[in-house]
């Protein structure tokens, strides 16, 4: 039986072509439904988008004619499948606003996003992970209670309170208050900074203490009091055995909060004035620019799952075992 399992595998192309059949079945899957939601959730918002184009005083002719124009008197089927079409063409449409092509604003603040959103994960990585590590073998063996208890309160504290909260109370303090840094806008190299605050507290308080709880388990394992025994040094240990232990978990938690990122630039951008998809996407709703917001949507929903994506292949390199993990669940 295992043998026909094993030939049957071979014939696929083995574990690694299974996973890959299996992750662009997911992506394929995840776009199909993305583009069925954005699609009839965003006429669901509030207004006429040829009210919005036509201002006051516009007679119902003129809103008539603009709406025959933006093809919005078809019916949702026609609408849908046009819109399909253009995207198997890799056309996002042309913006209800300036009737440019959404694809052209994507690219114009897509840069600041990406920026703010690989900055904050490399930083949050930089900062918890060590963070995180250095609790766990400070209070090993129930040492330094204070340190624990102190760790645990002011990471929860800060994990507790929402981003934009945060922005708010960072731009009162650094901003308004002590006048050390821009409150928004991208005017200075110095403008970022902010924003980098606001989008990385959270996650650092959320990552930490999962490599604090990772690394103080693998802490009390046989192998590492066996490291012990043979007086290896502690740096050492480590970042040799401890470390890989922890990496797992800590990778997928990255991933899904490198996603969430971009879901929490939506805020940040908006409370600092970031000239990102996040800005771009609150300008088109207020507006009724469906083109644009559906756009966007879909750039930010495929970008995350590709994420997920590259998270489960790292994995996968640096453990074999999970390249059939979810298979064979």
């Amino acid at each position: 039986m295992r043998t026909q399992e094993a030939r049957a595998r071979r014939r696929r192309g083995g574990p690694w072509g299974a996973f890959a059949l299996r992750r662009l079945g997911g992506i394929l899957l995840s776009f199909v439904v993305l583009v069925l939601v954005t699609f009839l959730i965003v006429p669901l918002i509030p207004g006429d988008p040829a009210l919005v184009i036509a201002g006051e005083g516009a007679t119902e002719a003129d809103i008539e004619r603009i709406r025959e124009r933006l093809g919005l008197n078809e019916s949702l089927i026609v609408q849908f499948f046009s819109y399909a079409a253009d995207l198997l063409r890799f056309d996002l449409g042309s913006s209800f606003s300036t009737g440019g092509p959404v694809t052209a604003i994507i690219a114009a603040r897509f840069p600041f996003t990406a920026q703010l959103a690989l900055i904050a994960i490399v930083g949050i990585l930089a900062i918890a992970v060590p963070a995180g590590l250095a609790v766990a073998v400070a209070t090993r063996g129930g040492r330094n209670r204070w340190l624990d208890v102190g760790f645990n309160a002011v990471t929860g504290f800060f994990y507790s309170v929402p981003q934009y909260v945060m922005g708010t109370l960072l731009v009162a303090a650094f901003a308004i208050g002590l006048g050390w840094l821009p409150s928004g806008g991208a005017a200075s190299r110095s403008a970022i900074m902010l924003p980098l605050a606001a989008l990385m507290i959270q996650p650092i308080c959320s990552v930490g203490r999962v490599v604090r709880r990772e690394a103080s388990v693998v802490l009390e394992q046989d192998f590492i009091r066996t490291a012990r025994g043979w007086r290896l040094p502690q740096r050492r240990t480590n970042l040799r055995y401890v470390l890989p232990n922890v990496i797992t978990t800590t990778l997928t938690l990255s991933g899904l909060i490198l996603a969430a990122q971009l879901g929490g630039a939506i805020v940040i951008e908006n409370v600092f004035n970031w000239p990102g998809l996040g800005q771009g996407i609150v300008a088109a709703i207020l507006t009724r620019d469906y083109p644009t917001i559906r756009g966007i949507i879909l750039v930010l929903g495929l970008l995350a799952t590709l994420i997920i994506v590259v998270v489960d292949l790292v994995l996968a390199v640096i453990d074999p075992r999970n390249l059939g993990a979810d298979h064979d669940s």
